[in-house]
């Protein structure tokens, strides 16, 4: 993997642009309207574009940075969490579903920092990965949250959001058995 310190390439850029896009999700949430709500679904589809589409740029053009390997974990994060706790006082998911997710993520973030300092890299695994899709896509739903073409979008997006807390217990486990040995040294 070739690291270069040029923070300006496309990969960092639509990072950035998944960053600035959070606060204007979060002001169609605010208004509480369905149409807005729906612009705010349609930006979030672009947010996830961004995700999978930098990390296949920097990997195919081989321009990965540093700042980038930072940023963008960083910026699925803001994304994820800043929705999930707009979407509580609209009542489209318990706050209890948001705090086990964000305990999840304050906990992995800092097994990956404690194994990273000790020379060990904690790589997303696959029940990870799945997590991750089940969360994007229930938070995709929670934000369509209506009736729309017969399918309630808020009851899908709910047990799409508690499947992938089941799969955030289970991987989070399995993060903490494979690092146990080295930082309880």
């Amino acid at each position: 993997m070739n690291k270069n310190n040029n923070i300006y390439n496309l990969p960092n850029i639509l990072t950035m642009g998944r960053i600035l896009i959070v606060p204007v999700i979060f002001v169609l949430l605010f208004f509480n309207n369905e149409i807005y709500e729906l612009y705010a679904a349609l930006l979030f589809i672009l947010a996830m574009g961004t995700d999978f589409i930098d990390g296949y740029i920097a990997r195919k053009r081989n321009i990965i940075t540093t700042f980038g390997i930072f940023l963008d974990p960083i910026a699925d994060k803001i994304l994820v969490v800043t929705i999930l706790i707009m979407l509580i006082p609209l009542h489209r998911i318990p706050a209890w579903m948001v705090a086990v997710i964000i305990i999840r993520e304050i906990f992995v973030t800092g097994l990956r920092a404690i194994a990273g300092e000790k020379g060990l890299v904690i790589p997303a695994g696959k029940i990870g990965k799945w997590k991750t899709t089940f969360q994007m896509f229930g938070i995709l739903f929670l934000l369509v949250y209506y009736s729309h073409f017969h399918i309630n979008f808020g009851v899908i997006g709910y047990w799409l959001i508690l499947l992938s807390i089941l799969l955030s217990v289970y991987s989070f486990y399995k993060y903490f058995k494979n690092v146990s040995g080295v930082i309880l040294t």
